[in-house]
Order: structure tokens, then sequence, then C-alpha cells
């Protein structure tokens, strides 16, 4: 069961029963989202890459809060979107409209995410002429595509809940999926995961982390 948790930002998250956590930070579900995954990651990626369409993989869909952001963003800057998301246990209609997160986009951009999630669980969507969104109903372990990203949104539960999807393998399989100059994004930061990432190419860079986290990590794929 999960239970909708209001965070120190004022915005909304979810608390998992079974795994013990939640969904995003404590100290700031919004601030978070933004500060890991939007400033660090897409904003990060659109001007390095200097591109006009980017391609993201996020790792845990959940609550949808990562994608709702990058679609506005995208849309204020003019920029195409493709994202894929994995996710093993996709969350209710119901339950992501409990979030509140509609406050925090467009109205458009929330009504044609919410009328095509479903959808995107099964196959690739098009919410607009900008931004098309595909939820894999599957674990990382399983999941496989030809197709590589630009960036890579690693949002799963922390190590101690959610271990099997932080081994060295599961890194690994993870950035197999970047493209070369690509990004792989998270709001940890270990020394194992270091040198996982590292191991797979990639050059590592500390940033500070989200309000509660002193530090995060960006990686961007050097072969």
């Amino acid at each position: 069961m999960n239970i909708l948790t209001p965070t120190a930002d004022g915005s909304n998250t979810l608390f998992n029963e079974e795994i013990g956590e939640h969904y995003h930070s404590a100290h700031g579900a919004l601030q978070e989202s933004k500060h890991v995954f939007i400033e660090a990651g897409l904003k990060h990626g659109l001007e390095k890459l200097k591109t006009s369409e980017i391609d993201v993989l996020e790792v845990g869909f959940g609550t949808g809060l990562n994608f709702l952001l990058s679609y506005k963003h995208c849309t204020e800057v003019d920029k195409k979107l493709n994202y894929h998301s994995i996710e093993a246990f996709p969350l209710s209609v119901e339950t992501l409209i409990s979030t509140g997160y509609n406050q925090y986009v467009p109205e458009k951009n929330w009504d044609s995410f919410i009328n095509n999630y479903e959808k995107a669980l099964e196959s690739e969507v098009e919410l607009s002429e900008s931004c098309k969104l595909q939820i894999s109903h599957t674990t990382l372990q399983n999941f496989s595509t030809e197709k590589q990203f630009d960036v890579l949104y690693f949002d799963a539960f922390s190590v101690r809940h959610q271990p099997e999807l932080w081994t060295n393998e599961i890194i690994a399989h993870a950035c197999s999926f970047i493209k070369t100059g690509g990004i792989f994004v998270t709001y940890a930061i270990t020394g194992n995961l270091k040198r996982a990432v590292k191991a797979c190419g990639f050059e590592i860079e500390k940033l500070p982390g989200a309000p509660g986290k002193r530090e995060m990590l960006r990686a961007v794929k050097m072969i």
C-alpha cells in the first residue's frame, strides 16, 4: 500500500509500505526531482549536446514527477522529448492524480499525461508534437532495447531497500543503454556506485546533493 505523505517543501510523495521507503526525499519531493534530474540531468544534457531533441531513459517511473517536470521544461525551451521509463510496479491513475502534481505543470501537459498513461504502459504514445512517452512494465533486469539514450535518470529505491538494483551487474546493464557522450545521473553516491559506473567507461563527477544529501553523482560516458 502507498500512503500519500507531505514533504518539507510542501509537495507530496508516497510512502511504499512494502518497500519501506518514500518515492521521493522527505526533505522535498519537488526540489529533489528538479535538482537531481532536471538541473543536473536534463538541462545539462540539452546544453552539452546542443540538440533540438533528447532521448531520456528512466529507471523507476514511480509517481511520474521526473517525467512531468522534464515534459514541462522541454515544452518551455521548445525541445523534443522522447521519454522511456522502466517500472515494475506501475501506480494507478487514481494514485497519480492524488499526488497533486498537476499544480506543477501546464494543464495541457497534465491532461495529455493522465489521459494516455495507461496506453503508455503498453506502447509508445505521442502526448504532443514534441513529446513521446513509453513506460515499460518490467524490471530493469529484464529490460532490453536496441535504442541508445542521451540521459539516464537512475531513480530506483535506495540500496538499503532495493539492493538488487545497485549491483555492479545491474549498473552495467543500465549503462549499456547510454550513448557515448551521454549522461548517467542519480541522487545517490557511494564508493561502490562510483567504481561500478567508472568501470563502464564513464567519467565521474560529484555534485552537491539535493536537500538532505551532501552529494550526488553525475557521469559522462567516454567510450
